[in-house]
């Protein structure tokens, strides 16, 4: 689990959250209706036929978002215990909305990385004018019984000539991954079933250098 940056690149808490939660969150994003992901901040509107296209190339899944409270009351106290213990204490403060994901037979997300290059301008909410995605995680929401593939995947590696990845075999329901927002990683097709996931970014002021 190491690279040239972060002695760790990802932690693991297995089975954190219970069953019947999971089913909860389940029920409450499949009330969101969730409608097919995007990737970036541009609206799907105003998305060319060439960028439409290639859209497709990058991600193919079904989202929606929400914000309660109740459900940072869980994800909060991982986040900080994964940030203490894997000795990253990357200083944040504010959690983006929660992205609830429906993974269906023959979709997936490409290489990517969940940070931008460049902190939020202009950002509609004012919570997060100016922070950048510093924390990723990821909750294991299905039972791995209910569906195959699908199985998220880490580039450890800066030298792209020289790549080691790791794969994380689906995970027992209720586990979470977090791990630092410049880690590339991609989710593999689904083969049968459906992938249910929570995703959420911990946001805070750019890194600063010490003097």
């Amino acid at each position: 689990m190491s690279n040239n940056i972060n002695k760790y690149s990802y932690w693991l808490f297995e089975s954190i959250i219970t069953k019947n939660l999971c089913e909860e969150i389940i029920k409450f994003g499949i009330s969101k209706n969730p409608e097919k992901a995007w990737v970036g901040n541009k609206h799907k509107n105003k998305l060319s036929k060439k960028e439409l296209k290639e859209q497709k190339k990058i991600r193919k899944s079904n989202v929606s978002f929400f914000s309660e409270p109740w459900i940072y009351e869980e994800l909060n106290q991982v986040i900080h215990s994964a940030n203490r213990n894997a000795g990253w204490n990357y200083d944040w403060d504010y959690n983006e909305a929660c992205q609830f994901t429906e993974y269906k037979k023959g979709q997936f997300y490409n290489w990517h990385c969940d940070n931008y290059p460049e902190p939020y301008k202009d950002h509609p909410n004012p919570k997060l004018e100016g922070k950048m995605r510093k924390l990723s995680l990821t909750l294991q929401l299905s039972d791995p019984k209910d569906y195959s593939g699908g199985e998220l995947q880490f580039d450890m590696t800066v030298n792209k000539d020289r790549p080691h990845r790791e794969t994380l075999k689906n995970s027992p329901q209720g586990t979470i991954v977090v791990f630092p927002s410049f880690i590339e990683h991609t989710i593999k097709p689904v083969k049968k079933g459906v992938r249910y996931s929570l995703v959420n970014w911990s946001c805070g002021y750019p890194w600063k250098e010490k003097k």
